[in-house]
């Protein structure tokens, strides 16, 4: 199983291996030039930080369009975290509006509290519950524990692709998925047995 981890210049890209390999792969790759993506049998897209940011530096890299091309095909998984999920959407709010990548109908909005105890950023342990069934979810109890670390979430236009909300401001979309293209809004790498759950799942997709 080969995993080419996407370097666009945005987060802790070594965890991630880390937990990848921790998960049964020992073909983990960190790839920095769009071209190597042709190797590639699992795609992952991690990141920290802006919307605009990462979807700059996505565009400067080169990286938007051969992304867009993978993700048509419908043959390799892609799995994009934290900020790698919000960059599936059509559209971002986070410095200034800019496109994202379209792969997954939907705009990233910056969080409004409902209630005096909450805090943006979103920060912590909390709870996903089961919106559709999928496999990126097998053998994980509704109500698991994840990680989380953000301030913008993601409006997901169609019912059919949220997979998981989580409580806070209300509710937010935690997983999305549409054909070989995932997302998750927590840091599996950081979610322990639930997280690494999720990666050993992710790793099934194109059996």
């Amino acid at each position: 199983m080969k995993v080419y981890i996407i370097d666009y210049g945005m987060g802790n890209l070594m965890s991630v291996k880390r937990a990848f390999e921790e998960c049964g792969t020992d073909e983990v790759y960190i790839c920095d030039e769009p071209k190597e993506l042709v190797n590639a049998e699992f795609i992952v897209l991690p990141g920290v930080g802006s919307f605009y940011e990462g979807m700059n530096n996505l565009n400067i890299k080169g990286w938007t369009k051969v992304i867009i091309e993978i993700a048509k095909q419908g043959k390799i998984p892609i799995l994009g975290i934290c900020l790698g999920m919000q960059l599936l959407a059509s559209k971002g709010y986070e410095e200034k509006e800019i496109d994202g990548l379209g792969l997954i109908d939907g705009e990233v909005k910056k969080f409004i509290i409902k209630d005096e105890n909450e805090r943006i950023p979103h920060m912590g342990w909390n709870e996903i519950y089961k919106v559709n069934d999928n496999s990126l979810l097998s053998g994980i109890d509704d109500g698991a524990d994840f990680y989380f670390v953000h301030s913008y979430y993601f409006d997901c236009k169609q019912k059919g692709n949220v997979i998981a909300t989580t409580p806070y401001c209300g509710e937010f979309t935690s997983i999305i998925a549409k054909d070989n293209v995932y997302g998750v809004q927590f840091h599996p790498e950081k979610s322990q047995i639930s997280g690494f759950k999720v990666i050993k799942n992710f790793l099934t997709m194109n059996n």
